[in-house]
C-alpha cells in the first residue's frame, strides 16, 4: 500500500535507546508493531469572574501549564544485546537517554524512563510486550 504524499508511515514513529557511551549511539527498540507519542500540556485556569457585574457568566480562560511527552508501544519481545540492556533500566527502574523521531514533525531526544512495562503471551504464541515511556528531564526538539 503506498503512502499518500504528505502522509508519514506508522512504522517510523520509532523510539531509539542510548547506549551511555560518548559519543552516545542509538539503536531502534526492536519488535515494536503499535505506537503512539502524546504531547501534552496542563491546564492552567486564569479564569476571573466580572468584577463590575459578577452576575455575569465568566468566560473559561487558561494557559498551558506543565508539558507532558510520553511515547506508549507494544509488539514483540526480540531477545539479544541491545534488548538485555534495555531491559536492565527497566528492571531498575533507572532513567536512560533515548530519541523519539516523529516523521514529518522531528526528534525528541534526551533523558526518559519506563513508566510501565508488560510482558504477555500465549501459551503457543510469541511472548510480546506493552511500555509506556515517560521523559525523565527536559527534551530537545529537532524538526525535520
Amino acid at each position: 500500500m503506498a503512502v499518500t504524499p504528505g502522509q508519514q508511515t506508522g512504522r517510523l514513529l520509532l523510539i531509539q535507546i542510548g547506549d551511555g557511551g560518548g559519543p552516545e549511539v542509538f539503536t531502534n527498540l526492536c519488535g515494536i508493531q503499535t505506537r503512539s507519542f502524546n504531547m501534552s500540556a496542563n491546564d492552567v485556569d486564569t479564569t476571573i469572574p466580572d468584577c463590575l457585574n459578577p452576575g455575569n457568566t465568566p468566560q473559561k480562560t487558561g494557559v498551558p501549564g506543565i508539558k507532558n511527552r510520553t511515547f506508549t508501544g507494544s509488539g514483540k519481545f526480540v531477545a539479544g544485546s541491545d534488548q538485555t540492556s534495555f531491559m536492565a533500566y527497566v528492571t531498575n527502574a533507572t532513567v536512560f537517554n533515548a530519541k523519539v523521531i516523529v516523521p514529518g514533525l522531528g526528534t525528541f531526544t534526551g533523558a526518559w524512563y519506563v513508566t510501565d512495562f508488560t510482558l504477555n503471551g500465549e501459551q503457543e504464541g510469541t511472548m510480546g510486550f506493552d511500555a509506556t515511556f515517560m521523559a525523565g528531564g527536559a527534551l530537545t526538539f529537532v524538526a525535520e
